[in-house]
């Protein structure tokens, strides 16, 4: 069977882009760092925001020992879970997924980041 030229660019377009969205976690350590002053993913002790160990998957508003704000209450109330999707939207605009939340950080504006930061926050969930 010949491949053709097309079919060559489809099959490299569709590598690339399945790669881009999959994340490195080393990557997404050093860009967790802007998140490190207010959470942490390494151990369970809150800061200014709730520990995000074990985030991934973990229902929304669901550490027990942190007060999470009335807006961030009221957007988990239903049972919503932090998946891959929701951390990516939530993560390139926090306060237009959930206005009033006290977070104050504006997000993260690149794909990759969010990608990377995610992969790390997964593979600290067995540490």
């Amino acid at each position: 069977m010949r491949i053709g030229f097309a079919h060559c660019l489809l099959i490299v377009f569709v590598a690339a882009t399945g790669a881009a969205r999959a994340g490195d976690a080393v990557s997404g350590e050093r860009v967790f760092r802007k998140c490190g002053a207010c959470h942490t993913a390494t151990g369970p002790e809150n800061r200014v925001g709730p520990s995000l160990k074990g985030v991934v998957g973990r229902p929304v508003a669901h550490v027990e020992s942190y007060g999470y704000s009335t807006a961030m209450a009221a957007f988990g109330h239903d049972g919503k879970v932090w998946d891959e999707a929701r951390l990516s939207t939530y993560l390139l605009a926090p306060r237009a997924m959930v206005p009033g939340t006290r977070m104050s950080f504006a997000g993260l504006k690149s794909d990759r980041d969010i990608a990377d930061v995610i992969a790390y926050l997964k593979s600290t969930a067995a540490q």
